[in-house]
Protein backbone atom coordinates (compact mmCIF):
# COMPACT_ATOMS: atom_id res chain seq x y z
CA UNK A 1 0.00 0.00 0.00
CA UNK A 2 0.53 3.47 -0.56
CA UNK A 3 -0.17 6.39 2.04
CA UNK A 4 0.35 10.24 1.73
CA UNK A 5 0.00 11.66 5.10
CA UNK A 6 -0.64 14.98 6.10
CA UNK A 7 -1.70 17.32 9.33
CA UNK A 8 -5.52 16.82 10.38
CA UNK A 9 -7.60 19.58 10.27
CA UNK A 10 -5.79 20.07 6.58
CA UNK A 11 -5.69 23.79 5.67
CA UNK A 12 -5.33 24.61 1.61
CA UNK A 13 -1.62 23.75 1.48
CA UNK A 14 -2.10 20.17 3.32
CA UNK A 15 -4.90 19.46 0.64
CA UNK A 16 -3.08 20.77 -2.57
CA UNK A 17 0.14 19.24 -1.77
CA UNK A 18 -1.56 15.85 -0.86
CA UNK A 19 -3.53 16.45 -4.21
CA UNK A 20 -0.28 17.43 -6.14
CA UNK A 21 1.50 14.21 -5.25
CA UNK A 22 -1.62 11.57 -5.95
CA UNK A 23 -3.00 13.53 -8.98
CA UNK A 24 0.72 13.45 -11.21
CA UNK A 25 3.45 11.55 -9.05
CA UNK A 26 3.59 8.20 -11.24
CA UNK A 27 2.37 5.16 -9.28
CA UNK A 28 0.78 7.48 -6.10
CA UNK A 29 -2.83 7.57 -8.00
CA UNK A 30 -4.12 4.56 -5.84
CA UNK A 31 -3.03 6.28 -2.87
CA UNK A 32 -4.84 6.24 0.81
CA UNK A 33 -4.66 9.69 2.73
CA UNK A 34 -3.73 9.48 6.39
CA UNK A 35 -3.68 11.80 8.89
CA UNK A 36 -1.98 12.92 11.64
CA UNK A 37 -1.07 15.96 14.41
CA UNK A 38 0.37 18.99 12.96
CA UNK A 39 4.55 18.53 12.76
CA UNK A 40 3.93 14.48 13.80
CA UNK A 41 4.48 11.67 11.44
CA UNK A 42 2.66 8.80 10.72
CA UNK A 43 5.09 6.81 12.84
CA UNK A 44 8.49 8.09 14.05
CA UNK A 45 11.04 11.13 13.75
CA UNK A 46 12.17 12.03 10.31
CA UNK A 47 15.71 11.72 9.87
CA UNK A 48 17.14 14.20 7.52
CA UNK A 49 19.56 11.95 5.28
CA UNK A 50 16.38 9.89 4.64
CA UNK A 51 14.38 8.99 1.60
CA UNK A 52 11.14 11.33 0.35
CA UNK A 53 9.42 7.86 0.05
CA UNK A 54 9.96 6.21 2.93
CA UNK A 55 9.08 2.69 4.49
CA UNK A 56 6.61 2.42 7.22
CA UNK A 57 6.03 -1.47 8.33
CA UNK A 58 5.95 -2.47 4.31
CA UNK A 59 3.82 -0.01 3.09
CA UNK A 60 5.41 3.38 1.15
CA UNK A 61 5.02 6.42 2.42
CA UNK A 62 5.20 10.09 1.60
CA UNK A 63 4.60 13.12 4.43
CA UNK A 64 3.45 16.12 3.20
CA UNK A 65 3.16 19.39 5.17
CA UNK A 66 4.03 17.81 8.50
CA UNK A 67 6.63 15.45 9.62
CA UNK A 68 9.58 17.83 8.70
CA UNK A 69 10.78 16.11 6.12
CA UNK A 70 11.65 17.03 2.27
CA UNK A 71 7.58 17.80 1.30
CA UNK A 72 7.60 19.86 4.47
CA UNK A 73 8.33 24.00 4.96
CA UNK A 74 8.04 24.38 8.48
CA UNK A 75 11.88 23.74 9.07
CA UNK A 76 12.38 27.43 6.67
CA UNK A 77 11.86 30.63 7.10
CA UNK A 78 11.36 31.20 3.14
CA UNK A 79 8.20 32.67 2.38
CA UNK A 80 8.09 31.31 -1.26
CA UNK A 81 8.09 28.13 -0.33
CA UNK A 82 5.32 25.96 0.82
CA UNK A 83 4.61 21.93 0.98
CA UNK A 84 2.95 22.36 -2.18
CA UNK A 85 5.76 24.24 -4.08
CA UNK A 86 8.19 21.58 -2.63
CA UNK A 87 5.47 18.61 -3.65
CA UNK A 88 5.38 20.67 -7.05
CA UNK A 89 9.05 20.56 -7.50
CA UNK A 90 9.52 16.76 -6.34
CA UNK A 91 6.79 15.99 -9.41
CA UNK A 92 8.40 17.32 -12.16
CA UNK A 93 11.64 15.50 -11.71
CA UNK A 94 9.85 12.43 -11.35
CA UNK A 95 6.76 13.23 -14.05
CA UNK A 96 8.76 13.65 -17.49
CA UNK A 97 5.37 14.14 -19.80
CA UNK A 98 4.25 16.66 -17.54
CA UNK A 99 7.68 18.28 -17.67
CA UNK A 100 7.35 18.38 -21.02
CA UNK A 101 3.05 19.42 -21.14
CA UNK A 102 3.93 23.37 -21.22
CA UNK A 103 -0.06 24.12 -20.63
CA UNK A 104 -0.67 21.68 -18.16
CA UNK A 105 2.69 22.68 -16.16
CA UNK A 106 2.00 26.35 -16.66
CA UNK A 107 -1.71 25.88 -14.90
CA UNK A 108 -0.31 23.98 -12.21
CA UNK A 109 2.24 26.72 -11.19
CA UNK A 110 -0.44 29.39 -11.16
CA UNK A 111 -2.39 27.15 -8.35
CA UNK A 112 1.31 26.01 -6.86
CA UNK A 113 1.65 30.28 -6.75
CA UNK A 114 -1.67 30.81 -5.15
CA UNK A 115 -1.22 28.47 -2.25
CA UNK A 116 1.89 29.53 -1.87
CA UNK A 117 0.53 33.12 -1.06
CA UNK A 118 -2.03 31.87 0.82
CA UNK A 119 0.01 29.75 3.43
CA UNK A 120 1.83 32.83 3.77
CA UNK A 121 -1.03 35.11 4.64
CA UNK A 122 -0.57 37.23 1.58
CA UNK A 123 -4.15 38.20 1.39
CA UNK A 124 -3.91 40.92 3.54
CA UNK A 125 -1.82 42.86 1.20
CA UNK A 126 -4.16 42.55 -1.11
CA UNK A 127 -6.26 45.30 -2.67
CA UNK A 128 -9.40 46.17 -0.56
CA UNK A 129 -8.90 42.80 1.53
CA UNK A 130 -11.71 42.55 3.36
CA UNK A 131 -14.32 42.63 0.19
CA UNK A 132 -16.26 39.73 0.20
CA UNK A 133 -15.23 39.07 -3.65
CA UNK A 134 -12.02 36.83 -1.68
CA UNK A 135 -13.80 34.80 0.14
CA UNK A 136 -15.83 33.29 -3.36
CA UNK A 137 -12.52 31.22 -3.15
CA UNK A 138 -11.12 27.95 -2.68
CA UNK A 139 -9.45 28.77 1.13
CA UNK A 140 -12.74 30.10 2.07
CA UNK A 141 -14.75 26.66 0.98
CA UNK A 142 -12.44 24.62 2.64
CA UNK A 143 -12.36 26.39 6.19
CA UNK A 144 -16.48 26.01 5.56
CA UNK A 145 -16.31 22.52 5.21
CA UNK A 146 -14.27 21.86 8.08
CA UNK A 147 -17.25 24.04 9.80
CA UNK A 148 -19.89 21.65 8.75
CA UNK A 149 -17.63 18.78 8.76
CA UNK A 150 -15.67 19.38 12.00
CA UNK A 151 -13.02 16.61 12.70
CA UNK A 152 -14.20 15.37 9.55
CA UNK A 153 -10.56 15.29 7.69
CA UNK A 154 -11.72 12.92 5.13
CA UNK A 155 -14.74 15.26 3.38
CA UNK A 156 -12.34 18.05 3.46
CA UNK A 157 -9.94 16.37 1.48
CA UNK A 158 -12.83 14.57 -0.81
CA UNK A 159 -13.56 18.24 -1.40
CA UNK A 160 -10.24 20.00 -1.70
CA UNK A 161 -9.38 17.31 -4.45
CA UNK A 162 -12.72 17.36 -6.26
CA UNK A 163 -12.21 21.70 -6.08
CA UNK A 164 -8.36 21.09 -7.28
CA UNK A 165 -9.58 18.82 -10.48
CA UNK A 166 -11.95 22.03 -11.13
CA UNK A 167 -9.47 24.48 -10.78
CA UNK A 168 -6.82 22.63 -12.82
CA UNK A 169 -8.93 22.17 -15.81
CA UNK A 170 -10.09 25.76 -15.43
CA UNK A 171 -6.57 27.18 -15.86
CA UNK A 172 -5.27 24.90 -18.33
CA UNK A 173 -8.50 26.36 -20.13
CA UNK A 174 -7.03 29.78 -19.44
CA UNK A 175 -3.84 29.40 -20.18
CA UNK A 176 -4.86 28.11 -23.63
CA UNK A 177 -7.57 30.77 -24.04
CA UNK A 178 -4.44 33.51 -23.78
CA UNK A 179 -2.07 31.63 -25.81
CA UNK A 180 -4.81 31.73 -28.40
CA UNK A 181 -5.08 35.77 -28.17
CA UNK A 182 -1.50 36.19 -28.48
CA UNK A 183 -1.54 33.79 -31.34
CA UNK A 184 -4.71 34.30 -33.29
CA UNK A 185 -6.13 37.12 -31.70
CA UNK A 186 -7.06 40.36 -34.67
CA UNK A 187 -7.06 43.43 -33.22
CA UNK A 188 -9.95 46.23 -35.19
CA UNK A 189 -11.37 49.30 -34.08
CA UNK A 190 -15.11 50.43 -33.71
CA UNK A 191 -16.97 53.61 -33.23
CA UNK A 192 -16.93 52.13 -30.01
CA UNK A 193 -13.30 50.88 -29.07
CA UNK A 194 -10.30 48.83 -29.58
CA UNK A 195 -11.61 45.35 -29.99
CA UNK A 196 -10.66 41.18 -30.66
CA UNK A 197 -11.64 38.41 -33.20
CA UNK A 198 -10.48 35.55 -32.71
CA UNK A 199 -10.85 32.47 -34.20
CA UNK A 200 -11.10 29.47 -31.94
CA UNK A 201 -12.87 26.49 -30.04
CA UNK A 202 -12.42 28.52 -26.95
CA UNK A 203 -15.22 30.28 -25.69
CA UNK A 204 -13.29 31.50 -22.43
CA UNK A 205 -11.34 33.78 -25.37
CA UNK A 206 -13.99 36.51 -25.11
CA UNK A 207 -13.94 36.62 -21.46
CA UNK A 208 -10.23 37.22 -21.15
CA UNK A 209 -10.28 39.65 -24.14
CA UNK A 210 -12.58 41.90 -22.25
CA UNK A 211 -10.41 41.17 -18.75
CA UNK A 212 -7.67 43.01 -21.08
CA UNK A 213 -9.23 45.84 -22.26
CA UNK A 214 -11.09 45.09 -25.48
CA UNK A 215 -14.41 46.91 -25.61
CA UNK A 216 -15.78 44.08 -27.95
CA UNK A 217 -14.57 40.68 -28.07
CA UNK A 218 -15.56 38.21 -30.98
CA UNK A 219 -14.93 34.58 -31.38
CA UNK A 220 -16.07 32.49 -34.48
CA UNK A 221 -15.80 28.67 -33.81
CA UNK A 222 -14.19 27.12 -36.82
CA UNK A 223 -16.45 23.54 -35.66
CA UNK A 224 -19.92 24.90 -35.72
CA UNK A 225 -19.38 28.32 -37.57
CA UNK A 226 -21.44 30.14 -34.66
CA UNK A 227 -20.18 33.85 -33.89
CA UNK A 228 -20.18 35.43 -30.26
CA UNK A 229 -19.79 38.86 -29.66
CA UNK A 230 -19.39 40.16 -26.56
CA UNK A 231 -19.65 43.82 -25.55
CA UNK A 232 -17.93 45.24 -22.08
CA UNK A 233 -20.87 45.16 -19.83
CA UNK A 234 -23.00 48.01 -18.35
CA UNK A 235 -21.22 48.96 -14.96
CA UNK A 236 -23.32 48.13 -12.06
CA UNK A 237 -24.53 50.98 -9.66
CA UNK A 238 -25.65 49.75 -7.29
CA UNK A 239 -23.79 49.32 -4.03
CA UNK A 240 -22.36 45.59 -3.59
CA UNK A 241 -19.91 44.33 -1.59
CA UNK A 242 -18.58 42.33 -4.10
CA UNK A 243 -17.09 45.59 -5.85
CA UNK A 244 -14.10 46.59 -5.82
CA UNK A 245 -13.02 50.25 -4.53
CA UNK A 246 -10.32 50.49 -6.94
CA UNK A 247 -10.74 53.53 -9.94
CA UNK A 248 -12.66 52.60 -12.85
CA UNK A 249 -9.91 50.46 -14.68
CA UNK A 250 -11.92 50.39 -17.79
CA UNK A 251 -14.09 52.84 -19.16
CA UNK A 252 -18.08 52.44 -19.23
CA UNK A 253 -19.03 52.92 -22.12
CA UNK A 254 -22.56 52.95 -23.73
CA UNK A 255 -23.07 50.21 -26.53
CA UNK A 256 -26.09 49.15 -28.37
CA UNK A 257 -25.27 45.97 -30.94
CA UNK A 258 -28.80 46.22 -32.54
CA UNK A 259 -27.89 47.73 -36.04
CA UNK A 260 -25.02 44.97 -35.93
CA UNK A 261 -28.01 42.45 -35.58
CA UNK A 262 -29.62 43.55 -38.10
CA UNK A 263 -27.05 43.59 -40.76
CA UNK A 264 -25.62 40.06 -39.59
CA UNK A 265 -29.47 38.77 -40.10
CA UNK A 266 -29.94 40.14 -43.38
CA UNK A 267 -26.38 38.81 -44.83
CA UNK A 268 -27.31 35.11 -43.14
CA UNK A 269 -30.68 34.82 -42.54
CA UNK A 270 -30.42 30.71 -41.96
CA UNK A 271 -28.53 31.42 -39.18
CA UNK A 272 -29.59 31.79 -35.55
CA UNK A 273 -28.77 35.14 -33.97
CA UNK A 274 -29.64 36.32 -30.54
CA UNK A 275 -29.69 39.49 -29.46
CA UNK A 276 -29.34 40.00 -25.72
CA UNK A 277 -31.89 41.85 -24.25
CA UNK A 278 -29.20 44.21 -22.74
CA UNK A 279 -28.13 45.12 -26.38
CA UNK A 280 -24.43 44.25 -25.19
CA UNK A 281 -24.66 40.72 -26.72
CA UNK A 282 -24.87 39.05 -29.73
CA UNK A 283 -25.30 35.37 -29.90
CA UNK A 284 -25.30 32.72 -33.02
CA UNK A 285 -24.39 29.92 -30.89
CA UNK A 286 -24.40 28.29 -27.08
CA UNK A 287 -23.78 25.63 -25.12
CA UNK A 288 -26.74 26.35 -23.30
CA UNK A 289 -29.04 26.25 -26.60
CA UNK A 290 -27.22 23.55 -29.13
CA UNK A 291 -30.39 24.20 -31.93
CA UNK A 292 -28.97 26.91 -32.53
CA UNK A 293 -27.47 27.34 -35.74
CA UNK A 294 -23.79 28.74 -36.79
CA UNK A 295 -23.08 31.07 -39.03
CA UNK A 296 -21.80 30.94 -42.88
CA UNK A 297 -19.95 34.17 -42.26
CA UNK A 298 -16.47 34.64 -41.84
CA UNK A 299 -14.50 36.08 -39.25
CA UNK A 300 -13.37 38.84 -41.39
CA UNK A 301 -16.78 39.55 -42.81
CA UNK A 302 -18.00 39.99 -39.21
CA UNK A 303 -15.18 42.17 -38.41
CA UNK A 304 -15.84 44.24 -41.17
CA UNK A 305 -19.37 44.78 -39.98
CA UNK A 306 -18.59 45.59 -36.78
CA UNK A 307 -16.20 48.69 -38.14
CA UNK A 308 -18.87 49.81 -40.52
CA UNK A 309 -21.62 49.80 -38.27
Amino acid sequence: MKFIITHRACDLDAVASAWVIKRFLPGWENAEFKFVPAGEKLKGYYVREGEDIEKIDGHDVIHVDTGLGPLDHHQTEDENTCATSLAFDYVLKHNDPLDKNENKKEALKRIVEYVVDDDHFQEVFYQNPNLDIYDFSIVSLIHGIKLIYPKDDESCMRFGMDALDSLLHYFENKVWAENEIEQKGIEFHTKWGKSLAVETLNDAVLKFGQTRGFVLAVRKDPATGSVRIKARPKKRTQNSKLKTKNENIFEDIDIDLTAVYERLKKMDPDASWYLHVSKRMLLNGSSKNLKMKGSKLTLDQVVEVLQNT
